[in-house]
């Protein structure tokens, strides 16, 4: 099982300058390199600033320049927010740039206060349907000449310039939760990201029962690769009170997320509040003590003996999720001591 780090620029208030986050992303993805994580991951959001990145590819091609091994994810480009022909062509120049380290992973979308602002009266639960139109034609475009006539777009002949440099396609992935997504992402021979939030491991079991029916129903197509992306959280361990801040770090970190997917109050500025902690009072999974449990949050000892079971479930990559509320100094921190103390263990 392989490392990569999920990590976004996150702004909880305006004393942090989005100059000094950029700084601090890219401070992270080196220590990343340097510790021998296997890609950086950086997503794609709009208009909000606690998860800073309408379009991966800048950042991706700016890690290209300071990198020379660390593979480069956009994970994920939003499906109805990019036309084909667009989406094959930056991805295959962010491929050029970085001589061949680029990945690409699509999802749906999930945000209905980022439809709402970007597509004329799409619903963000209808996003699949642009999702599995893009994948097949972002990869013909990529190997030449191609019109397409389908049901979100139409366009003539057209090519993907430039062309990538990993042949015979760079590696595509499909963020999948429900059945469907899973059986699209093999057939398609995209490999599967998945990510269980805030549920338990027990969770990530029934992703790869999903991810292992898609794979048997297509026996015609080579088994694509597993990623697991969670929350992670590592702390010393004299330090037996080390687990709370980031447990009650990421407990903010969703009930932000609850109130930007509600889409019940208007942005301030690109700032929500976190919805109030008494409106999950009968929501235990949000508890920080819960957290503690089903977050990646641990000693190292204790973190080297969870991800075991992942490699032993055939989880392929696990990415280590970031973004926690937390200060960069806290994630730096947590990041080394992984480096230090965890990853040797399975290499």
């Amino acid at each position: 099982m392989r490392f990569s780090l999920f990590v976004h620029m996150e702004r909880w208030d305006e004393t942090v300058s989005h100059r000094q986050l950029f700084e601090n992303l890219s401070e992270l993805a080196l220590t990343a390199e340097a510790g021998g994580f296997s890609t950086v991951w950086v997503g794609e959001h709009h208009a909000m600033e606690y998860t800073i990145a309408p379009s991966p590819m800048p950042i991706l091609a700016h890690l290209a320049a300071m990198t020379t091994t660390i593979r480069l994810g956009a994970g994920t480009i939003i499906a109805p927010f990019w036309h084909p022909v667009r989406a094959a062509g930056e991805t295959a120049l962010l491929d050029v740039i970085s001589n061949g380290r680029m990945e690409v992973g699509v999802a749906r979308g999930a945000y209905q206060i980022e439809f709402d602002r970007l597509t004329d009266g799409v619903k963000a639960s209808d996003g699949g349907k642009h999702l599995r139109e893009l994948v097949p034609a972002v990869r013909a475009l990529w190997q030449g000449d191609y019109a397409h006539d389908g049901e979100v777009w139409q366009f003539p002949t057209s090519t993907s310039v430039p062309k990538p440099v990993q042949q015979p396609a760079p590696p595509m992935w499909v963020a999948a939760r429900d059945p469907s997504s899973h059986d699209f992402a093999v057939s398609q021979s995209c490999n599967v990201m998945v990510t269980p939030l805030m549920k338990g491991d027990e969770e990530v079991a029934a992703l790869k029962e999903k991810f292992d029916t898609a794979v048997a129903n297509h026996p015609e197509v080579a088994r694509p690769e597993l990623m697991v992306l969670r929350h992670t959280h590592v702390h010393p361990a004299d330090d037996p009170e080390g687990w709370r801040p980031a447990a009650e770090g990421i407990n903010r970190f969703y009930r932000t997320f609850d109130a930007w997917f509600g889409n019940k109050k208007t942005p301030e500025n690109g700032f929500l509040e976190p919805s109030p902690q008494e409106k999950f009072a009968e929501r235990p999974e949000f508890t920080p003590e819960a957290l503690h449990k089903t977050a990646m949050i641990g000693t190292p000892e204790e973190v080297v003996e969870r991800l075991r079971w992942y490699e032993e479930l055939g989880v392929d990559e696990y990415s280590f999720w970031i973004d926690n509320t937390l200060s960069h100094e806290e994630k730096l921190a947590s990041l080394n001591l992984f480096i230090k103390e965890v990853l040797p263990a399975f290499r």
